[in-house]
Formats: C-alpha cells, structure tokens, sequence
C-alpha cells in the first residue's frame, strides 16, 4: 500500500504549514523538543478550570517570560445575538479522574534484531525492559484473551488494530466450571505489549481496570505511540525478529536478545504437578476455553502436564492442548502419543494448535517453522471433503507439511491463502487435529462444533459445496433492477453497487439489460451496461421490458427498496413465472421473510433468537391495543418503507395516532415496536453464497444511541466499545439468521445491544445492498456489491480473489488497522419551517467517510468534509442547549460548546447516552484547544510537540491557526 509512503511526506508538510503561512509562529516553536503534557498539576485530567489548567500547563513549559490566561474572546464576526438560546446550567466540575500518562515526558523503545529502533511512551511497568520474539496478531478484540493465552509466552506482541485498551479489563470471575470467566489463564504470558494507542478511559459494564493498570499489577511492560503498520510490515517482509523493549535510562548493552524458541517454553507453562490418573487433556499451554468446551458437553476433564506418561486403558478420549514454541522441543510428549496411536483398541484423539503438531510428529510427519507465522481472527480455511470454507482464530509459528504425512492419513483443513495445512485425520481410526483454535476465545465460532466431533455427538461432515457453481444453468441475459428515482435512502449507493453488478456480470460474458429512470448516474454511462431503459421502477414498466428483452435472470438487490418491493410484486403476480425469469442471489421467499415482520419473528424464534418485542398492525385500531400490550413509549414504524420513511417515537397515545395516521397513508402495515432508546445499535455486514460458505465483512458501531436511524447517526467501523464476547456473539448470531433465512449475496443485520449486559435483539435485516453496504465496501476495500453479483450467479465465494491481493481468497473478513468514522449530511437550511430534529426517519441527503489512526482524527476530518465551511470539533458553532437531549442535525457542535462549557462526561452521557468512550475521545480535542489557545500571547512558546500532538488529533492547519490567533 502506497498509504504510508504518501502520509508521511504530507505530515510533514502538515506541520510546516503554519508557520510558512504565519511566521509570528515561527519564532514561537522552541528548538528543544519539550514535554507535551509535563507530570505535575498541569495534566489535562486535573479537575481545574480551563484557565487555572491552561496556566499551569504554560508555567510548567519552556517560554520567555510568564503571561496569564485570560477568558476567550469571541470568534471574529460573531454575533452576541446567536446565543441568546436558553442555555443548561453547567454542572460542578468532576470529580478527579484517573491520571493521564504524561505525553512525552518518558520515553522508550523497541530495539530489533536488525539495527531498527522505534520509539514510544512506556505503558504498564514502564520501568520494566523485556526481551524475545516480535510477532503481531490482526484481531480487533480479545487483547485480554490474547495477553492470557499460554501460546505467546516470551513473545513481544504487537496488535496490528492501532485503539486498544477501549473496554478495559474486567474483573476476576468464574463460571460454574470453576474456570475464569474473561481469562485464558491465570496470568498474562507476553514477554511485552506494543500498541499504537492505550486508551486511558476505558468504557464498558464488565471492565473494572484499565489495560495500563492490569499490566502494571502483573510487571508487563508496555509500549504505545509506535507506528505499528510500518512495523507489521517490516514482520511481513523479514520475518518475525527478535527484540527487546528498553525504557530511557536503560542501556541497550545490559539486555541481550533471546530466542525464545530454544526454550522450553511448553515446560514453562504447563502443570507442574501430575492429576489422576484418568487422562483428558494435556497441557502443553492449555487455555481455559478449551476445558469449558469440553465440560460443557458433558466430559470429565483431567488435567495432566505436557510429558505425563499416557496409557489408552486410563481414559476414553485424549485432547491435546495448545502451547508456546518448537514442537521438537516436546519429546516426551511425541513419544507417548506415538504409543497411544499404536494401541490395538484406538480412542478418540483430539489436537489443536501445538497439539496438531505434536500430532504429526508422533505419526512420522515433518514441522517447519513459517517466515511470520498467523495470528488473528480472520484466517479462512477449506474442509477439504467439502470444500466448505470457514474463518479461523490462529496464533502459530510452526506449521506442518502436508507432504510428508504417511499413508493412512489425510489433511483435513487447508489455509486458503497461503496453502499451509491446517489440520489432519485418520482415515479409519478416530484420530484427528487442526492448527487453528476452534475453541476461539478470542476470535469466531465457526468451528467450535470439532468439540462435538470428538465427544462423537457429531460428524465431520457439511454440506457439499459444489466447485465452479455448475448446480444451475449460468444465464445468458441478466435484468438489472435499478433505484427508483432519486431520493433520500436511494442515492448514489445504488448507483454504486448496481455499477458493480454490470462490472461483475459482464467479466462473466453475460448480456446486461438495466432498468433506471436516473440520467446522471454512473451506471447509465454509454459503454457500462450492454442496453440501458429509461423508464420507472414499477411492475407495469418492468413487464414491458422482460416481455421485450427474454431475460433468462433477474437482480434484485442492487436496486434498493424500490426494486426489492417491484420484485417482490412481479412474483406475486406471477410475471417471472410467466416468462420463465430466474430470480438470482436472495430468493423472493427470503426477502419477504425479512419484509413481514410477523413472519421474521416467526423465524427468528425457529432459531432460539429474539427481535425487539414488536406488533404488527393492519389498522389504527390494532396499533393502539399493540402499544397498550407493550407499553409506551413505542417506535412506530412502516412496513416496506425507505429509510424509516413515516416512522418516530410515540410517548403517548396522542402521538402514536398523530403518527400511525400519517404511516398509513403509504403504507399497509405499521409495525409497533417497543422502545429501546439508549441501547448500542450495532451493524454487521454479511457476505454468504449458495453453498452456506458465510463471512462477516464489517461490523459498524452507531455513536448515537437506538432511535437515531443509521443514516442520520455518525458510525464507527470497526466497533469501539465491544468486548471480544460481545463482538462474536454479535457475528455468530449474524451467520446463524442469514443462513437460516437463506439469503445469497449480501445483506445487513442490526442489533439493540443493552450497555449494561450481554442482552441483545435484532432489529432487522435488510436482504440487499443499502447505504450501510457502501460504506462498509469503502471503509474495508471489499467489493461487496461485485462480490454479491458474483454469487447470485452460483460461483462459490472461495473461488473468488480477493480484489486487493489478487492472490489470496474474496472468503475472508477484513482486519482494519485504521479507524472509519462516516457523519451524514443535511441540507435542511435550504427549507424554511421544517423541523431540524434527527429521529427514527431519515433525513440526510448523503454521507462523507474519514479514515484516520484514532477517532479523533477521523472525526474531525470527516466533520470538515461534510462542510467547507467547518473546521472540525468547534465550540462556537452552536451554544449548548436543550438539544443534547433532544438531537438536531447540529448536535455535535452542541456537544462541542456542552465540553468546553464545563460539562461532565457522566452528565452528558446521561443527556444523550453517548458511550463515555466516545465523549472521553471528543473531550481530547477540547483539552487540546485549551492548550493551543494558552499560546496566544505574543510571548508564548509553543513546543513542537504540541503542535504534533494536535495534527494527530485531526486539527487541521486553519483550526490550529484560529485556536492561536483568534
């Protein structure tokens, strides 16, 4: 990726902007690098004033001579006028908060076996130096798991996702198992941890410390503020390196490197004292998940240590852990296997991980040490009888030879983007193993059915997955269903997905014909689609045009909620039939599944799930005993409508007939549901083809609470505030309804997430490409609109390359190391007396998408592109008001005057139930205003480091320069 080639250069043109275009400011940068945020009084978290906190951060920084603070003045051209508003009563100041790490006042470093050193902020025991092997992990969530896991014992991680720390750490628990609950093991086993970012305000029910706490409680050094994509790809390039983590202060000379793979790191971990003899599980870095698996379906499990003796008279089934380094290493282990193996009466035996390798070698197969290793949530592996494809947790160094296993055996799962193996099996006797971690924790599910495999409640067996989609005849002439004619809800994210459908459609050699009564479209351009008709999106025109054309296929999903609704209508009237046109991808069946809410409850319940507690109703009549069954207040809203078109909140019966009355009026059924206001609502966007192979291509988090709709609320991709539990409960639930409902292509899935629990609903699913699938396809670089055209012709997804690579497998789930914030976009100004009030319904004319290394910056970017005349997170554009409560299109400067007002995060969480995480993050930006506008002074000084700080909060070169002079 030429991303950070060109980013950097552009920093660094960032930063000498201000001072060519305002030399005043030239004089004021010092040469000597200061501290940004010194240690003493002045930290950003001391619960002083504005102008007593922008004093002492002065005083405690260089400058020529003292200058006080005084209030701010006015922007230049304001009016006093603007805010004459009936303005909240700031609150008392907080309490005092955590401690804020001091930003740039020590420092340290990660030294490479290469001769690389890459500086950053010590975290955790920041006094502690560490050495060993720097390997990187790709998963979003799961750091407490990861930390935990016995297999990276000695090893230097590096999480490749730059914002960890954002849900803390939570708090010693056990299950009825008596095993921890949150917890891979008793203890972290990484020799040191590597982040872009530590969050020091963690947000979450269960989290009761923060990262940087637990790991100074357990004396594990911590480094953050390094650049972990260049490092991550130096990894990728030469293979995984030694290192050592040193604080400054600390001669490098004084810790050696070492290579933990020439110890005995399996000894390290395992038990030191033998069990019963009545033999389970051996610990070779046994995670505490893997137990809970095996308890949970019903077996007795006996813990022994790596190199127990195994005799197959003393137990009926034998599971072989996990573990840290070289399974050469692990003799005795291989050497009792091997027994095991021999034995005339063979017993179940199960390996995962070290235990698949320790496997093979017991069985006279060779290992290899890989170049870096895979580490992550998103490793796709083929079944091999099958040619099922699923996603995999991973974390190994070592793999297996596929080549070299003896006869009698078999690979059962191969990696299918780099070829390794990935897991064996006896032909004849019950003796298997894989690489990878069906027992997650942290990571996907997919596979966590293995452990009923080997308890023999189960087979390994899935569904054929049929090679090159020959199951059905390829179309010769396909009808692409465009949007109906623009407007809010079906815009240019039709006119995107529907281009890529024809792309797609036509590198298969397949004649397209499309629908569209929009000219100024891409879609439409002369060369793209082989014949283009102008016309609407109703039954009547449609019928014309198959009559006419002889389509042998029909699309759908590509055209929004007016051409799912006009082919759903077409079938019902028998027209497809009748012309003997093939309905591709989704059926009609599972789109009126997800379109009738009675039935989509029906099938949800099929499945042991459960949508928000919700009636339909026929008339007025029916929808005002719904709202007394459930209780006010209610979400009213109408079936088979655009963008929540007709729907809002009613808190009493007055309203709900206000809004019932106007529903009706283009619609036949509302839909009452009960109000959820304030949980998270969460998105996930989902990719599954013919043959159930499903993956989760995005999942977004809403900043604004449930009952904002999507489109007017500002998402987050990937989810920030989900723990690792929560997170694939989430996705497991997502593959779980879109393979019962069928669904071909792509769709998307909203959830009702309690922020005090594990509770959730769903919301609904939308069986087509929406504005959420857009952003998602940007935010990730995954074609999902091409891809969905692709399997609505029967081509199995791993047959598909992924876009990017051109190498590698379109079945996997991208791993972002970056974070997408997307703000919608009103026009409402343009209208006179029309509310400008944000709600259930949608309102917003477009949306813009920011990528940056942190929320902050995304944010702000992404603020400054929906308007030009916007600088970022700016206080003076709106006073605070009534409207933290009741939100309009310009709440987020509300939020903005609320912050620098004085407000506390708890009282504004209570005003708008926006995640604490989220107001800590904007508070970030407003700390930092202060401190620019402490400078303002013609004798003032202001350090490099604080003007670096603020370009990598998102300020951009005006705001800086406002902040300064204004």
């Amino acid at each position: 990726m030429l991303f950070p080639v060109l980013f950097l250069p552009f920093l660094s043109v960032c930063l000498l902007l201000p001072t060519h275009f305002f030399p005043h400011l030239r004089a004021r940068l010092p040469v000597a690098r200061a501290p940004l945020y010194p240690p003493g009084p002045c930290s950003p978290r001391s619960p002083r004033s504005r102008q007593q906190w922008s004093r002492s951060v002065r005083s405690a920084l260089p400058r020529p001579a003292p200058a006080g603070v005084g209030p701010a003045r006015p922007r230049p051209g304001s009016s006093r006028r603007r805010h004459r508003r009936r303005r909240l009563r700031a609150p008392s100041p907080p309490p005092p908060g955590p401690r804020r790490r001091a930003r740039g006042a020590a420092m340290g470093r990660l030294v490479l076996q290469d001769g690389s050193v890459l500086r950053g902020r010590p975290f955790g025991a920041a006094g502690a130096a560490a050495a060993g092997e720097v390997v990187f992990q790709t998963g979003v969530v799961g750091y407490p798991e990861a930390l935990t896991d016995p297999s990276y014992k000695a090893q230097i991680l590096v999480l490749t996702y730059p914002l960890v720390g954002n849900y803390g750490v939570p708090r010693d628990e056990t299950d009825p198992f008596g095993l921890s609950r949150w917890f891979e093991s008793d203890k972290i086993h990484v020799a040191a941890l590597v982040v872009g970012e530590c969050s020091e305000t963690p947000s979450h029910w269960s989290a009761s410390r923060s990262l940087d706490q637990w790991l100074k409680e357990q004396n594990i050094p911590g480094l953050e503020g390094v650049d972990t994509r260049a490092l991550t790809k130096k990894i990728r390039e030469k293979g995984t390196l030694l290192g050592k983590l040193v604080p400054d202060g600390t001669p490098e000379e004084s810790l050696c490197f070492e290579d933990p793979n020439k110890r005995h790191l399996v000894q390290e971990v395992s038990l030191k004292v033998g069990g019963s003899l009545r033999v389970t599980a051996v610990d070779c870095g046994l995670k505490y998940n893997q137990v809970r698996c095996l308890c949970e379906r019903g077996a007795a499990v006996t813990v022994v240590p790596w190199d127990h003796p195994l005799d197959t008279a003393d137990f009926d089934g034998l599971f072989i852990s996990n573990g840290p380094g070289d399974p050469q290493l692990c003799q005795e282990t291989v050497s009792s296997l091997r027994r095991v193996l021999d034995a005339p009466q063979p017993k179940p035996v199960f390996g995962i991980c070290l235990g698949h390798q320790l496997l093979s070698l017991a069985l006279g197969a060779r290992t290899y040490k890989m170049k870096y290793g895979n580490r992550g949530h998103n490793q796709p592996c083929l079944h091999e009888d099958t040619q099922r494809c699923f996603i995999t947790a991973q974390n190994h160094g070592f793999a297996v030879e596929a080549g070299s296993l003896p006869p009698g055996w078999a690979p059962l799962f191969t990696n299918a983007n780099d070829s390794s193996n990935e897991g064996l099996v006896h032909q004849h006797k019950p003796f298997f193993s894989v690489q990878f971690h069906p027992e997650h924790r942290a990571g996907p599910t997919d596979l966590e059915g293995l452990f009923d495999v080997f308890r023999l409640r189960d087979w390994l067996t899935y569904d054929k997955a049929l090679a090159g989609g020959q199951d059905a005849a390829r179309p010769r002439k396909v009808l692409i269903l465009g949007s109906g004619g623009l407007s809010i809800g079906q815009a240019g994210e039709f006119d995107y997905s529907g281009s890529q459908a024809i792309k797609a459609l036509k590198e298969e050699n397949i004649q397209t014909v499309l629908i569209n009564p929009n000219i100024a479209t891409v879609q439409t351009s002369k060369g793209l689609a082989d014949k283009v008709y102008f016309l609407p999106i109703t039954p009547e025109y449609v019928t014309q045009v198959i009559r006419n054309e002889r389509p042998d296929g029909v699309l759908l999903t590509f055209g929004g909620q007016t051409a799912l609704n006009c082919g759903v209508e077409l079938t019902k009237a028998g027209v497809l039939e009748r012309y003997r046109v093939r309905v591709l991808g989704t059926p009609v069946a599972s789109i009126e599944m997800t379109e009738d809410r009675k039935v989509f409850v029906e099938k949800m319940e099929e499945i042991g799930e459960h949508v928000a507690p919700s009636e339909a109703a026929a008339s007025l009549e029916q929808a005002q005993a719904a709202a007394e069954r459930l209780g006010y207040p209610v979400l009213v809203r109408s079936a088979y409508a655009l963008g929540g078109l007709g729907s809002g909140f009613a808190n009493t019966r007055e309203e709900l007939v206000a809004l019932v009355s106007q529903a009706f009026t283009h619609t036949s059924q509302v839909l009452v549901d009960k109000s959820l206001k304030g949980w998270k609502e969460i998105e996930y966007e989902v990719v599954r083809d013919a043959y159930s192979n499903c993956v989760t291509v995005c999942n977004m988090e809403n900043l604004d609470p449930l009952g904002i709709h999507t489109g007017e609320s500002i998402v987050v991709a990937p989810s920030q505030t989900l723990n690792d539990t929560e997170y694939f409960l989430l996705r497991r639930t997502a593959v779980k309804v879109v393979q019962h409902l069928g669904i071909v292509g792509e769709c998307n899935i909203q959830f009702a997430l309690n922020p005090e629990s594990e509770q959730y609903y769903i919301i609904e699913v939308n069986a087509r490409l929406s504005r959420s699938s857009a952003l998602a396809s940007k935010a990730t670089g995954y074609p999902l609109a091409y891809v969905a055209a692709k399997l609505a012709l029967g081509i199995p997804l791993p047959l598909l390359r992924n876009s990017v690579t051109n190498s590698t497998t379109a079945n996997f789930e991208p791993s972002l190391d970056y974070c997408v914030v997307k703000i919608p976009r009103w026009d409402l100004s343009k209208f006179l007396r029309v509310s400008t009030k944000i709600g259930s319904s949608m309102k917003s004319v477009g949306e813009v998408m920011a990528i940056g290394r942190n929320f902050e910056e995304a944010f702000q970017k992404a603020l400054r592109m929906v308007d030009e005349n916007c600088v970022g997170f700016d206080h003076t554009v709106k006073p605070a008001s009534d409207e933290l409560e009741t939100p309009t299109d310009k709440r987020i400067f509300v939020l903005a005057a609320a912050l620098r007002a004085g407000y506390s995060i708890e009282r504004l969480y209570e005003l708008t139930k926006i995640d604490r995480w989220f107001l800590h993050k904007m508070k970030n930006i407003t700390d930092h205003a202060v401190l620019l506008e402490s400078y303002r002074e013609e004798q003032s000084t202001m350090p490099p480091a604080v003007l670096e700080r603020a370009k990598q909060l998102g300020f951009s070169d005006k705001q800086v320069a406002l902040a300064v002079l204004r």
